[in-house]
């Protein structure tokens, strides 16, 4: 993959794949038109990539139509598209057993964006990369256990094992009507209750309930309709009931594995043009020059810094065994179970050493920052220290060498 080094293409172009490989880079000319006349407006050359995802997000944040953000979106999707796709190749290596490529991953994380944008904290002076690598990656790890589990159960199997939470969820998704669903979910209640599987395990495969246990399952409907559901609730049939529990199992597909569009999907009966050519291109030169004037920037980039100097001396002053898990967990993103094998220690052994290593860190943080920024560390700012502690150590260690396991 050649790497983008213009401003202007970091913040238009998009990776595009041939199989399961980078094919090339493909420019969005409304995107582009946004970011040149963004470039011009500025009249600085040496505004740096930080800086514009920093505006593109912030505009993100304060604006108000939906067309005005997905031009930020379009923007910072652009430019993160390295990020992602590395955090993508990093995923595949990883999980080589499972049928994904690199591209799916891809795919699958650059539909989530939104989470991306939503999550980050522009604030906290950050890297944007460095959030999203994380983010990414943990997005691309659910989505593959959900894939999983979803992919190897039946329709009877995935009704068993949804709970009643997502099942309510997954028929809102679908736009059911509530008292439709109070209905869906007194017929899977009683699904549950009447259609037990025989094995203790191995139930992925569950088989569709006989003819005997539709009836039973019906039965015990009609008998709970009267006193859980309205007055006027008309008593159930074996189809009625089969074909209310694959309206649930459907949409809890649909919502659990939701199909991905891309930000530049033709759009439906059109031969040419793209979803994102129906943005408007919004103007903001009140912010950028605001962003440009002020030194919050600068004021950001220097806490960052000594924010990561007093991570780096906490660092040095633990013990090596310290030092190497932490770069073993962060660089190469080993699971806790991968590292106690190869270590020949016990998982929760690896999981409380670093819960206690993440204090410490933690702790530092908080201190400096009550001490220099005068903040008093209560839960939310904790909470969000903990997120930004997370971010930089991804980021500090993606950049150091791999340290092999012996």
């Amino acid at each position: 993959m050649q790497p983008r080094t213009a401003l202007l293409a970091i913040f238009s172009t998009f990776l595009q794949f041939e199989t399961d490989h980078v094919h090339t880079w493909a420019s969005d000319s409304k995107l582009r038109r946004s970011m040149q006349i963004h470039l011009e407006q500025s009249q600085k050359a040496d505004l740096s990539a930080k800086f514009w995802s920093l505006y593109w997000h912030k505009l993100w944040r304060v604006e108000s139509q939906p067309d005005s953000q997905k031009v930020s979106a379009g923007h910072l999707s652009a430019y993160l598209q390295e990020t992602c796709y590395w955090t993508a190749q990093k995923t595949a290596t990883r999980f080589s057993s499972s049928r994904y490529g690199v591209s799916d991953y891809f795919q699958i994380a650059m539909a989530q964006v939104d989470k991306i944008l939503k999550g980050f904290n522009s604030d906290q002076g950050f890297n944007l990369q460095n959030y999203a690598s994380a983010t990414f990656a943990s997005l691309m790890r659910e989505t593959l256990r959900q894939r999983r589990e979803i992919d190897i159960c039946s329709d009877w199997a995935l009704l068993r094992k949804l709970s009643q939470k997502r099942l309510v969820e997954a028929l809102k998704n679908n736009g059911v009507p509530q008292e439709t669903i109070d209905r869906y979910v007194l017929a899977w209640v009683s699904f549950k209750a009447i259609y037990v599987p025989q094995q203790a395990t191995g139930t992925q495969k569950l088989e569709k309930p006989g003819a005997a246990v539709w009836v039973a399952i019906a039965t015990q409907y009609n008998q709970e309709r009267t006193t859980q559901l309205s007055p006027n609730t008309d008593a159930i049939t074996v189809e009625d009931l089969e074909a209310i529990l694959m309206t649930c199992t459907k949409a809890a597909r649909a919502y659990l594995y939701p199909s991905q569009i891309s930000i530049n999907t033709p759009r439906p009966g059109q031969d040419a043009g793209e979803f994102l050519d129906q943005l408007a291109n919004i103007e903001q030169a009140s912010l950028l020059e605001e962003m440009i004037a002020t030194e919050e920037l600068h004021t950001r980039q220097s806490q960052h810094q000594q924010l990561g100097e007093v991570l780096m001396a906490t660092i040095h002053q633990l013990d090596q065994p310290s030092q190497d898990l932490l770069q073993l967990y962060y660089s190469q993103a080993y699971t806790q179970q991968q590292i106690a094998e190869k270590l020949e220690m016990k998982q929760y052994t690896i999981s409380r050493r670093l819960t206690k290593l993440r204090k410490t860190l933690l702790t530092a943080l908080a201190t400096w920052s009550q001490e220099n920024l005068h903040i008093s560390p209560d839960s939310d700012i904790l909470k969000a220290m903990s997120s930004s502690l997370e971010e930089w150590l991804t980021g500090h260690y993606g950049e150091s060498p791999p340290l092999p396991l012996h």
